[in-house]
């Protein structure tokens, strides 16, 4: 898995939080932006849930060799913007899969996860030779077969993401990616992501008796 940070708004915590205090002053957010303390104002206004000052930042990213498994549950966020490889263009010729660490730990599992694949995409290939269109062939591909996706969010919707994809019991490789983004938007804007991450960083865990016990906090030093 690789996860690129394409582009994002220059400058995200200052333009947030100058749009955040300008619902309070007579100055709009242009005379104010250079004087606003964004940490101190976005922990205060988003600490309060007043979520929509962050909407004005917006972050691309590049997701690459995932499985559709991961992509199937990405795009059930909503508010956002995906481009993800096309199977009705793209051929695959050559086996291209997400390996779960489960199977990886158990030989013969990986055996015969890898003797599966490698005969669906024999039938896929042979399907092609045949002259079956590849948007017909792909009916075959599995949920782990490889994709890369561009996804754009705001960062209202990211911090949503994060709460729920950060979360010891998201499923492993939405964590993974998840995870890998939220190290990039803090880097990028400290201030809006301080507290991004599970519930459990911010106060405590909502899932009740299924919660992991063992909190993993993720604020910036």
């Amino acid at each position: 898995m690789k996860v690129v940070l394409l582009a994002y708004t220059q400058g995200a915590d200052a333009i947030c939080a100058a749009a955040g205090k300008s619902c309070y002053s007579e100055k709009p957010s242009s005379e104010i932006r250079e004087d606003v303390d964004s940490e101190k104002t976005l922990s205060k206004i988003v600490g309060m849930g007043h979520l929509s000052v962050v909407e004005h930042a917006v972050f691309t990213f590049s997701v690459e060799g995932v499985s559709r498994a991961l992509t199937h549950q990405l795009v059930r966020h909503r508010i956002a913007s995906f481009s993800q490889q096309s199977q009705r263009y793209v051929s695959l010729k050559d086996p291209t899969y997400v390996v779960p660490p489960t199977v990886k730990g158990d030989p013969e599992a990986e055996r015969r996860f890898e003797e599966t694949m490698d005969a669906i995409w024999k039938a896929y290939r042979d399907l092609e030779a045949m002259g079956i269109p590849a948007e017909d062939a792909r009916y075959l591909l599995p949920n782990g077969c490889t994709t890369n996706i561009t996804v754009t969010m705001n960062a209202r919707e990211l911090l949503h993401l994060f709460s729920l994809r950060c979360c010891s019991r998201a499923q492993w490789e939405i964590r993974e990616m998840a995870e890998r983004m939220l190290e990039l938007c803090q880097e990028v804007s400290p201030a809006i992501f301080k507290d991004a991450g599970p519930p459990c960083v911010r106060g405590p865990c909502p899932e009740g008796r299924l919660s992991c016990g063992n909190p993993r906090r993720r604020r910036i030093s």
